[in-house]
């Protein structure tokens, strides 16, 4: 039996390659999918390229956070250098079943900042994700080889979402100005990192525009294909 319309390839980008239902998600007020923050993700590391800079996809992340044997983590992790990283971008799903692809019903985004010894957790809708954040930076946070205990912040004042779906659009809003604090300097206020950054980025007009600036990207790589 052939290939529905909606598995069909529509862009193969980097790693990643995105199908018509992945368009339909950005042409209507729907949840993001794995691919399309992989995508995204994906489309930041070109844009800031550097070997000190991980943007880790969904499916990493997850991994990172449900792996039962730590020997299979540790073998899994050493190709990502996360020694070598400063920044570390890392998505954050809901979803408790490993069996599931695709599961959860919300997105927040945990960045780890090597200079400030740092895990921040950044999450749009009030610090659901809190639980999900911990277990992936006390996963994560033993790999990283850092000099001294590495703290874990919930940043309270992480923009906020007006609705119930706009969750992956505030990762990679997040994650796009982080990307950019970082591209310019990485300068702070005292001990702010990228806060004022985000603030000032990151605004409900903004993330409303992401979902079309996203689709309009992939329109725009298909036809250069």
């Amino acid at each position: 039996m052939g290939k529905s319309v909606a598995d069909e390839k529509i862009l193969s980008y980097n790693d990643v390659v995105l199908r018509p239902s992945d368009l339909d998600i950005l042409n209507g007020p729907y949840f993001l999918n794995d691919r399309i923050i992989e995508f995204y993700f994906s489309y930041l590391s070109c844009c800031y390229p550097s070997e000190y800079i991980l943007l880790a996809p969904p499916s990493i992340a997850f991994w990172i956070s449900n792996c039962p044997d730590i020997d299979c983590l540790k073998d899994f992790l050493q190709p990502l250098n996360l020694s070598r990283k400063s920044l570390v971008i890392l998505p954050v799903n809901n979803n408790n079943d490993v069996t599931v692809a695709e599961g959860g019903s919300h997105w927040s985004l945990l960045v780890f900042e090597r200079t400030a010894n740092v895990f921040v957790h950044h999450d749009s809708y009030g610090g659901i994700n809190s639980r999900h954040a911990k277990r992936l930076y006390k996963a994560i946070v033993g790999y990283m080889e850092t000099c001294d205990t590495c703290r874990y912040l919930a940043w309270d004042r992480t923009p906020q979402q007006v609705n119930s779906y706009d969750c992956g659009l505030y990762v990679t809003a997040i994650a796009k100005a982080i990307c950019s604090w970082y591209g310019s300097g990485g300068q702070r206020d005292g001990d702010q990192l990228w806060f004022s950054v985000v603030n000032d980025q990151v605004t409900p007009s903004v993330v409303a525009e992401m979902r079309k600036d996203i689709l309009r990207l992939i329109t725009s790589l298909m036809a250069d294909e």
